[in-house]
């Protein structure tokens, strides 16, 4: 009942296993079910060619019709395509390369203070992320910067170091969530976490009415905002900043290509920190070929129990 795709045949239905006698030899077989009632027998020894279809679940995608052109008129279509995006991903990290970042002072009293208002114990995996991201913001080079790490380790509290310095240095700082949950909550984090040492920090989702956007516009231009936390409507042609330093983008996933490539265009020579639970095959092997630098946080922090996944069979006294 699953989707599938077939490399050289296209997008079916997965009907089964079946066993199936030729010449003398019985051998299994996948049952693929494609469009006008087709169907195709793939052996299991040339299963790898066959894989479970991945895409949004509200749009079930249409079967492909065996033996047409279809399947490679979409196929090289999304070839060039990819090629393209490929292409002008590549010309904007050399670009990145080349460019001249901003450098931020070095960590002075106020950085500190603030620092040391942690209310926690910062944990190995915290210190490193930490200090990469300020050696980052510190050096001429524009940072392109990937922290990875569970829930609940610690990526925000990295963030918000990175801002308080960015502002310290007398930059502004755009905080993108993909969610106006998760956008408002980093609010409120900040707002807290911040409140001491006056720093002007504002929202821009859909929680906020036209008339304030509006205002919140005119105040990032004139820079009398340090810190904008919003949804991608912080992505909008409108948006502008006096002077940005410091792009914090979180579950970057959740975005589009070309809400993404739009982050990175903001300003070529703007800093970039990226947090998530999940990076996705794409952005891993970006920062596999050098093109982004990686900082994993794997220490929970005190306290934190490991998540332990078992597959049992169901059991109200072991739900209990």
């Amino acid at each position: 009942g699953d989707y599938v795709v077939h490399a050289d045949h296209g997008i079916a239905m997965f009907l089964g296993l079946e066993q199936r006698k030729i010449d003398d030899i019985t051998r299994e077989y996948l049952k693929l079910g494609y469009a006008e009632g087709d169907k195709l027998f793939v052996p299991i020894d040339q299963a790898d060619k066959v894989n479970k279809y991945i895409g949004s679940e509200e749009f079930m995608p249409k079967l492909t019709r065996l033996g047409s052109a279809e399947w490679n008129t979409i196929t090289s279509k999304v070839r060039k395509e990819t090629q393209v995006i490929a292409k002008e991903l590549l010309k904007l990290y050399a670009e990145r390369r080349a460019a001249k970042g901003y450098r931020f002072k070095v960590d002075d009293e106020l950085q500190t203070r603030f620092d040391e208002t942690f209310p926690y114990d910062e944990t190995p995996g915290q210190i490193k992320a930490i200090l990469d991201v300020k050696k980052d913001m510190e050096s001429p080079t524009p940072m392109d910067r990937l922290i990875c790490g569970d829930v609940g380790f610690g990526k925000t509290e990295v963030a918000m170091r990175a801002a308080f310095k960015a502002v310290d240095s007398k930059k502004q700082v755009a905080v993108i969530s993909p969610i106006t949950i998760l956008a408002d909550q980093h609010y409120k984090s900040f707002v807290k976490r911040m409140e001491d040492f006056n720093i002007r920090i504002e929202m821009m989702s859909r929680f906020r009415s036209k008339s304030e956007q509006k205002i919140i516009l005119e105040k990032l231009k004139k820079g009398e905002v340090d810190i904008v936390i919003g949804t991608h409507r912080l992505l909008q042609p409108d948006v502008k900043f006096k002077d940005l330093g410091l792009v914090v983008i979180d579950e970057e996933q959740r975005f589009g290509v070309k809400q993404k490539e739009k982050l990175k265009q903001i300003r070529k020579e703007v800093d970039i920190l990226t947090l998530t639970a999940t990076p996705i095959p794409r952005t891993l092997n970006i920062c596999l070929n050098k093109l982004r630098d990686i900082t994993t946080i794997t220490t929970p922090p005190f306290g934190r129990l490991a998540i332990i996944t078992e597959v049992r069979k169901y059991s109200p006294s072991l739900v209990r």
